[in-house]
């Protein structure tokens, strides 16, 4: 029969269905979402996580707001990112407790964004702190504009500050999803349980990891490709991983780590201690320590290069 010809025949979808049907019956309630009340969406979360961004930061994103005051502008944009985030919260407690209804969800979520709401001016010190430290560390920029504007850390921490909150407060899937939301944007990826301090700085920041239950200090720079993750993940007696235990470095005050370093397990960085690129680390370090790796032996000659005829 010609190519053709089978291309143009009906695609009978039927005679797949039924196979396919059994693979979603073996893990049904777990991994499968349908039948269960709505979720929430990325692509919201995305839109909330710009919302914040403009809310810490007006103007950011050259928004044309004449004649209203910073005030005004402030409840405003307060009102609007505060009403978007209750409704995915909202969607995601009910998708973790299926016995919820509507009306108790929506009085959980809005607790939660009146209690985020309250702590907001001390997040935005703490931003103004981490734009400091990119101004102050990095001798490429030329402004403090320049640090909001463009570099993709600030994008990244303004959502890990807020999703931090979040995440102490317990709110289930919000967090994780605003994260991944900044790591698709950034390629920073920062789990929402770090802690972390005021006067933070990822120069570059692509490939940065930070695990859930890293703890970092005041004034700690890091460069790209950095990890601080885990060696080993705790099982208990019948196999499962043991959730919740600290199994991520802590970096105490002004630890510097450049370029590739990889940091694994629960150990420390003493303060004031450099970390130099491409280390692997699995012990502890004291304060005041410079670690690094030898010097690579270079080979160097002369490519004869081909006559010609």
């Amino acid at each position: 029969m010609p190519m053709n010809k089978c291309i143009d025949q009906q695609f009978d979808a039927e005679i797949f269905i039924p196979a396919l049907l059994k693979t979603y019956d073996r893990i049904a309630g777990s991994a499968n979402f349908h039948g269960l009340k709505p979720l929430p969406q990325m692509q919201v979360i995305g839109q909330i996580c710009g919302e914040f961004l403009e809310l810490m930061f007006p103007g950011r994103c050259g928004r044309e707001r004449r004649g209203l005051s910073l005030e005004q502008i402030l409840l405003q944009q307060l009102e609007q990112v505060g009403s978007s985030l209750k409704g995915q919260i909202m969607l995601a407690y009910q998708y973790e407790d299926p016995t919820l209804d509507r009306w108790d969800a929506l009085v959980q979520a809005d607790q939660v964004v009146r209690s985020l709401s309250a702590i907001l001016p001390q997040i935005r010190l703490k931003l103004k702190r981490d734009v400091q430290a990119g101004y102050d560390g990095d001798p490429a920029t030329k402004t403090v504009r320049e640090v909001v504007l463009s570099y993709p850390y600030i994008k990244s921490l303004t959502t890990h500050r807020i999703a931090h909150e979040l995440f102490k407060m317990e709110v289930p899937l919000i967090p994780r999803m605003m994260n991944e939301y900044a790591h698709s944007e950034t390629g920073i990826d920062i789990h929402p349980g770090a802690h972390i301090g005021s006067a933070f700085f990822i120069d570059h920041g692509t490939g940065t990891v930070i695990g859930e239950t890293t703890v970092i200090g005041d004034n700690v720079k890091l460069y790209q490709g950095v990890t601080l993750g885990a060696l080993s993940f705790p099982k208990d007696g019948c196999g499962s991983l043991i959730r919740g235990v600290k199994r991520h470095p802590t970096l105490e005050d002004n630890v510097t780590v450049y370029a590739n370093a990889t940091i694994l397990g629960d150990i420390t960085i003493g303060e004031n201690s450099i970390i130099g690129s491409n280390v692997w680390i699995k012990g502890s370090v004291g304060p005041n320590t410079m670690v690094t790796i030898a010097d690579p032996q270079m080979t160097i000659r002369e490519i004869n290069k081909a006559k010609t005829p």
